[in-house]
């Protein structure tokens, strides 16, 4: 019997409480990846870590998480996804204070090795659970629902660091519990486990030749995404900047990349792509030498200029995908975006150790000129290859629809609304 006085409460979908949850757990393990990344360059600055030594350090961050996509699985279908979500859930909230107990860096490496790839792992197991929420009708809601909480939730993470300062144990331990509370939602979800799947795979030799502009351009994403994850806290604590001021660098700068994604993709659906991935190479080169000078004379506006430059270079990879998903068959959507994926891991690799080289060389404000240089590179290896293609004004046969791109795992990719089968299929 329903009460008069009360108020009628909308009635939810059987999936709304389960997809709140998982989306729940994933905001918290984002976060702590995030803190677990700053506190690192913190504490490496303080153990007087050069910039080389603290880009390779970061760097094998993501060497594990691409060894991961290929070690993962094998996991999975060996011992299922419950227990592989639990020991690569307690292996991951046991890593953050082992980097509290010995300052070394070959440890300290071995230990974001580990890392990177129990995360991708847990990627994977939560991005499959999604997939069994996103049905055909949903899947472009729910992928969008989980790109903004990744995004926002890597930006929340830039600034817990002024709980507790950021030295010493306590930003360490705040990842141990933010990893150990991610489990709580997760675990404790209803939806029925997934199905296991081989995730198909493309030869990176054969996406070369489909699409040259997409694979360099996601390796130059990851060469520029992935420093600017890693190094971005060493630059600002180079430059003078306050815990506070780079923590607002790194969030305002993170936020507008995730915020003008789909402004610049929705251009690119208007025009043609490849000039528009050229132009935002170029304009970025240029707000990126800018902040090279304002580093060095100014650095009080490189806020603002951070929101400008990420704006438009954290679009470059979803530029890429969109670009390489206009020249394939829409049945190739998820093979296609995994290799696009892993020469994103592959530029984020290398990325942090030529750009920790360079700072150590040129002083931190160097890190922006790092960026300016590979995107120039970028510009004009994309212009190249749009010069060599015959008809330069022609369009596809099929277009795809530009879709907000973050480098997760390719469990994500099922979401992708692109990857739907067609019509008669």
């Amino acid at each position: 019997m329903s009460l008069p006085f009360l108020p009628r409460l909308p009635r939810l979908s059987p999936l709304t409480l389960p997809l709140a949850s998982l989306l729940s757990g994933v905001s918290m393990l984002v976060v702590g990846i995030a803190l677990l990344t700053v506190a690192i360059g913190a504490q490496a600055g303080l153990a007087k870590y050069s910039s080389l030594v603290t880009g390779m350090i970061m760097s094998a961050y993501f060497a594990g998480f691409v060894y991961g996509t290929y070690a993962c699985p094998v996991l999975i279908r060996r011992v299922g996804y419950i227990r592989a979500f639990a020991v690569m859930a307690s292996v991951a909230s046991a890593l953050p204070v082992l980097h509290a107990l010995w300052t070394n860096p070959w440890f300290w490496g071995l230990l974001r090795f580990t890392t990177g790839l129990c995360i991708v792992g847990l990627y994977m197991v939560i991005e499959s659970w999604l997939n069994v929420v996103a049905g055909r009708e949903s899947r472009g809601k729910v992928f969008a629902a989980y790109m903004a909480v990744s995004g926002v939730s890597t930006a929340l993470g830039q600034w817990l660091i002024l709980v507790g300062g950021r030295f010493g144990f306590a930003p360490f331990a705040w990842v141990s519990i933010l990893f150990s509370f991610a489990l709580v939602p997760t675990t404790m979800t209803t939806i029925r486990e997934p199905k296991q799947t081989q995730a198909p795979s493309m030869s990176l030799v054969a996406l070369f030749a489909i699409s040259p502009i997409g694979a360099i351009a996601a390796i130059g994403s990851g060469m520029i995404s992935g420093t600017f994850y890693s190094l971005g806290n060493v630059f600002g604590q180079g430059v003078g900047f306050s815990d506070s001021h780079t923590a607002t660098f790194m969030a305002a700068t993170i936020l507008s990349g995730a915020a003008f994604q789909y402004p610049v993709g929705h251009l690119s659906d208007r025009y043609d792509r490849r000039w528009i991935l050229i132009w935002v190479c170029l304009i970025s080169c240029v707000l990126a030498a800018i902040g090279f000078y304002l580093a060095r004379e100014y650095e009080n506006l490189l806020v603002m200029l951070g929101i400008l430059y990420g704006a438009l270079s954290f679009s470059i990879y979803g530029l890429s995908v969109a670009h390489t998903n206009d020249l394939i068959e829409p049945s190739k959507v998820l093979e296609t975006t995994g290799g696009l994926l892993l020469l994103y891991g592959i530029g984020a690799t290398v990325g942090p150790t030529l750009a920790g080289g360079m700072m150590d060389q040129l002083g931190p404000e160097s890190l922006m000129l790092y960026f300016s240089v590979v995107l120039l590179g970028l510009a004009g290896a994309v212009w190249y290859f749009v010069l060599r293609q015959s008809a330069l004004a022609s369009t596809p046969a099929h277009r795809a629809d530009y879709v907000m791109m973050d480098a997760s795992s390719q469990a994500a990719l099922q979401m992708d609304p692109r990857a739907l089968p067609q019509e008669g299929q």
